[in-house]
């Protein structure tokens, strides 16, 4: 088999392993939660800790791979990921669950910089390239549909420390894989790490993350999280500062002179904060609220996972047909669509309620992930790929923090306010109690959370915390389907295809292609 071919199956394992480990926790998050006696903001960290490391470390590995070479840097990613599976597994307690984590988000980011890098060096622009994007975006598919499934057979039948044990055989094939078949680059211009960028870049995005999920807890007006938001402006500020001044940026700031670059970041940002951060919170409904085993939640996911794996090829196909700005678009507004079709869930809804939300946010996710991927290394030079790489999954992981924060915090205060209406007379409608009996209902423990409570207020209260649980889900989902229409918005008007490097077409095969509408139509 040719050596772009097992580029493209390594790039495709690791990658498989990275969507199955994220698909595959959030089915797993109550039975975390029921195990180590995590709260609602334990399992938010879950999710961030892993998302934080990478979106910081991701332009700095994408630099170190052009520097050092990307095949040794994708196989030490592989090495961190795996080893940090491993203690994932072992927690005892949330607290190394989210440092394992953590230290997963960094091997992540090193796997996730140089994946599409690896596949840019092997397939030039145009149709070899869309094929190997669309060959990636079944393996995306693939995972995002089994995902929810050995997630939810794992969990039930072994718990869900297994679910990290499985990453370990997989990234010792994959080691060997790049080893043994891969091909050494890097770029021979490349020099220093932008050390002073990391430092201000992670610190800020960290102390803005904070800010966002301990706001509740806090007070929004308390000076610890005025402080945190401020420090996060002050040390964005000096990111931008040092990127501006500095020799060898870890984010060439020149490049967002380029509408369609700045297009596709903006595209991975919404499709990242709105649905992938809200399949958290999807999670939560189906099993703490609907009472769903985590099998059961996972079959419930397929006509998410399905769709987008369906799509994907669709997408490689229309890629070079079609012009990229469009896919785009519509990919992005189906979404919106779907999250919209969505919302409106109330008491006596049932997951079906979901069914054609699902549907359509499917096909839009499947649409798009190819089509970013492949404009956002096609709109710079090749020898820049690391780097373009790098940014565009910094984007997205970006908008997976702060989309969880983000919508943490919002479903908590509007699920709060509503609580608070709901029993307004009584001692729960003061102080903290509306907000702790919302994230009691969102961690499973709500029958806990009103045991205290007199035998003739349980029934009452716990109806409020419920009815505060759907009210401040379906605010999310809205806000999340607003995300989508401003990015499918941003898309359209940013991204040109004369941005945008294409495989020149061969005479003979531009009449073959005049002539296929004529013999269509025929």
């Amino acid at each position: 088999m040719a050596r772009k071919w097992w580029t493209l199956l390594a790039v495709s394992v690791a990658t498989f392993m990275l969507l199955l480990d994220i698909t595959v926790v959030n089915v797993a998050l109550p039975s975390i939660r029921e195990s180590l006696g995590a709260n609602f903001t334990d399992l938010q960290w879950v999710v961030d800790a892993y998302a934080l490391t990478l979106a910081a470390l991701v332009l700095t590995a994408g630099s170190l791979a052009d520097r050092i070479g990307r095949r040794r840097l994708f196989a030490i990613g592989l090495g961190i990921f795996s080893f940090a599976s491993l203690l994932c597994a072992i927690s005892p307690d949330p607290t190394f669950l989210n440092l394992a984590r953590a230290l997963q988000g960094i091997g992540g980011a090193v796997m996730f910089a140089v994946s599409l890098a690896l596949l840019a060096q092997e397939f030039p622009a145009g149709r070899e390239r869309a094929t190997a994007m669309g060959i990636y975006g079944a393996s995306i598919g693939v995972a995002v549909a089994i995902g929810p499934l050995v997630g939810g057979a794992l969990t039930d039948g072994l718990g869900w420390r297994s679910i990290f044990y499985l990453n370990v055989p997989i990234g010792l094939a994959a080691i060997g894989i790049t080893y043994a078949k891969l091909r050494e680059s890097r770029d021979p211009n490349a020099t220093r790490v932008d050390w002073p960028g990391v430092a201000t870049f992670s610190t800020a995005l960290f102390m803005l993350v904070l800010a966002l999920v301990r706001g509740n807890d806090e007070g929004w007006g308390s000076t610890l999280i005025i402080s945190l938001f401020a420090g996060a402006a002050v040390l964005m500020a000096a990111f931008v500062a040092i990127e501006s001044r500095v020799r060898e940026p870890m984010l060439p700031l020149a490049l967002f002179r380029r509408p369609a670059f700045t297009g596709v970041q903006f595209a991975a940002f919404a499709i990242s904060a709105s649905a992938f951060a809200l399949f958290l919170y999807i999670g939560l409904y189906l099993q703490n609220y609907l009472g769903y085993t985590p099998l059961q939640a996972g079959l419930r996911y397929l006509p998410i996972t399905l769709a987008a794996f369906f799509m994907s090829p669709v997408a490689a196909a229309l890629l070079s047909r079609v012009p990229a700005r469009a896919l785009m678009s519509v990919g992005l507004a189906l979404s919106g669509a779907g999250l919209l079709l969505m919302s409106g869930i109330d008491a006596g809804s049932e997951w079906t309620t979901l069914l054609g939300g699902f549907l359509v946010l499917g096909g839009g996710v499947g649409l798009l992930n190819p089509v970013i991927g492949d404009v956002a290394l096609s709109v710079v030079p090749k020898e820049r790929s690391g780097m373009a790489a790098g940014i565009n999954d910094t984007f997205r992981q970006v908008g997976v923090a702060v989309g969880v924060a983000v919508w943490g915090a919002i479903f908590v205060s509007q699920g709060a306010s509503k609580v608070s209406d709901l029993t307004a007379g009584t001692a729960t409608a003061s102080g903290g109690h509306p907000r702790q009996l919302v994230e009691a209902a969102s961690s499973g423990s709500l029958h806990q959370a009103v045991a205290a409570l007199p035998p003739q207020a349980r029934q009452g209260v716990e109806h409020a915390a419920r009815e505060g649980f759907l009210a401040g889900f379906n605010d999310v989902l809205t806000l999340g389907g607003v995300v989508c229409f401003a990015g499918a918005v941003l898309a359209l008007w940013l991204v040109r295809e004369r941005d945008i490097e294409r495989e020149p077409v061969e005479p003979e095969s531009q009449r073959e292609a005049e002539a296929m509408p004529q013999a269509a139509a025929a």
